[in-house]
Parts: C-alpha cells; structure tokens; sequence
C-alpha cells in the first residue's frame, strides 16, 4: 500500500525504511528537509510541507503520525484532517495519552475519518527486529492498514493486533510502558546489590551473559542490560539521571483512578523522580538500558546530554 509518514525521527524514520523494504511506498514529512532528503535517497517520495501530504495520496489515505504526544498531535490533525475526505484513515503512533486518543477520534469520526492508535515498542531496534503494535481503532480501518502492520511488526502473524476500540492501542502501550519501567527498576537494583558486594568482586558483566542462557529472568531487557555492563561495568560515563517520559506517571494514576495497587510501578516511577537527587549505581544502569533500547540521550558523569 501507499502511506505517508509524518515525523522522521529516530523511529518515524526506520519505520518508513522496513515498510519500503517491504514494498510499500512511503510519502514522507519532517519540518527537517535532510530527513526528507535521506528518505528520498532511500527511494521514498518526499512532500515539501505537511499540507502538501494528503494532496500527494490517492484515495483511500492513510497517513501515520510519528511524533510527539500532546499539542504537536493537535496541530497536525489541524493542518491535515481539512485536506482528507471521508473514509480516509490517520495513524497515531506516538505515545499519545489515550484521553487525548478518544477526544481526537471523536473529532475524526464527525467528519468521517478514521484515527487508528497505534501502541509502537521497539525503539532503535524496530528496523531490524520489527515492532510491537498494539492497535486501537475501527475494525474496517484497522483490516485497511494490515499490510502496513504486518510489515512493521516482526512478523505478519505475531508483535501486533487489534486490541480495541480507538484508545484501546494507546492505553495498552501505557500500560506496557508502565510495565518496563518495574521491570527495568528490579534490574538495577539487584545488580546494585551485586556490585555493593565487594568481597566477591563480581563481574557483572559475566553474571548478566550467564542469566542470558537458560534464567527464568532471560529477556531483551537482559540482553540489553548485558550490552551496556559488556561496554563499561562501572557506567563511568553516565550519570545518574532518569528521565520518564509521561506514560509511567499516566499508568499510575490510572491505577489509582481504578483502585487497583501497583506498587512496583509506583515505586519504579518515583525511583525515577529520585535519580533526580541522588547518585547511585542503580540510576546509571537505568539511564543506560534507556540508552541501549531506544537510543535515548544520557547525561554524562560531567553533566552533559
């Protein structure tokens, strides 16, 4: 099929390479003209403005939206959604709060339109491995992009499905953010504990290649945690600051909101806040695994992004 990628970022641009890999054709925008440029020497087409994206389409549109939650979602339904004609689908695969998923699709639905979210794991690695998608949306709508899914996703027949209605795609990947952050936290901490024990001198390294085979904890966040140790144990370079990019907080208070516990999440998020203040081994193996599976920037030991 024929699809337009808004948002040539770290992810909007990989993603728009494995589905011309896999013989699609890919209408590209960024505000960044050298991005457009590379995809188009990638063998894409290249659209000058964001208006100028849904013009370049022929009925039926899909145009998926790679960019940052919040106004930025907004401003681009604003300029783009005049300039569709109904039927028409938009993707949002950012990591949008899913209140502002059914307030937009409410919004596309008045005027005929489709929004599909799309819950998008995978980070830098997606191009190789493919990525996780949890979709949100209209039956109908949701079967019209398939073929673009199932390129996206590791295979056509597993890493991403329909999970619900719109918001459903990105409550999910709220969740499942949520989700990482406890799992990323349990890591850090043990292998903090492991690092305090001087009077063994463990190699951490070591330890997280033995856990890679056979552990009931293996996992790509090991792998991930394994690959940052193997380049430097002592994490000298980075500093013990940890960003939490918004679903964490959202999945909380939802939880809240539900009365259901989640401690670990709770406390994984709050951990976050906290490297904030302190300086521990823990919080540069954070910051580190957020470097290695999605090519997050770290602050160095000196202070500097």
């Amino acid at each position: 099929m024929k699809i337009a990628m808004v948002g040539l970022g770290k992810m909007g641009a990989n993603m728009a390479r494995r589905l011309l890999e896999g013989g699609h054709e890919v209408l590209g925008f960024d505000p960044r003209p050298e991005a457009v440029a590379a995809l188009r020497d990638r063998g894409g087409e290249g659209a000058s403005s964001l208006a100028d994206v849904p013009a370049a389409l022929a009925p039926r549109r899909a145009v998926w939206l790679m960019i940052p939650a919040g106004a930025p979602v907004d401003e681009a339904l604003d300029e783009v959604v005049p300039r569709l004609a109904p039927g028409d689908v938009v993707v949002d695969g950012g990591n949008s709060n899913y209140k502002d998923t059914l307030r937009r699709a409410e919004r596309l639905a008045e005027a005929g339109l489709h929004l599909v979210d799309a819950g998008t794991s995978g980070g830098v690695w997606g191009l190789a491995e493919g990525y996780s998608l949890m979709v949100g949306g209209d039956e109908e709508a949701v079967a019209f992009l398939a073929p673009a899914l199932a390129t996206l996703a590791p295979a056509a027949d597993r890493g991403w499905g329909r999970v619900g209605p719109a918001g459903a795609g990105h409550f999910t990947k709220m969740v499942h953010n949520g989700i990482e952050y406890g799992m990323m936290q349990a890591f850090a901490e043990g292998f903090a504990v492991m690092r305090a024990k001087e009077a063994f001198g463990l190699d951490l390294a070591q330890v997280a290649r033995i856990w890679q085979h056979g552990s009931v904890v293996r996992s790509w966040l090991l792998d991930l945690t394994t690959r940052a140790l193997d380049a430097d144990a002592d994490l000298a370079d980075v500093a013990p600051y940890v960003p939490d990019s918004g679903e964490g907080r959202w999945t909380v208070a939802e939880a809240v909101d539900l009365d259901v516990p989640a401690p670990v999440l709770t406390l994984s998020l709050i951990e976050r806040l906290a490297s904030r203040e302190d300086d521990s081994y823990a919080h540069k193996l954070l910051a580190a695994m957020r470097r290695e599976f999605g090519g997050h920037a770290v602050r160095s030991a000196g202070g500097a992004s």
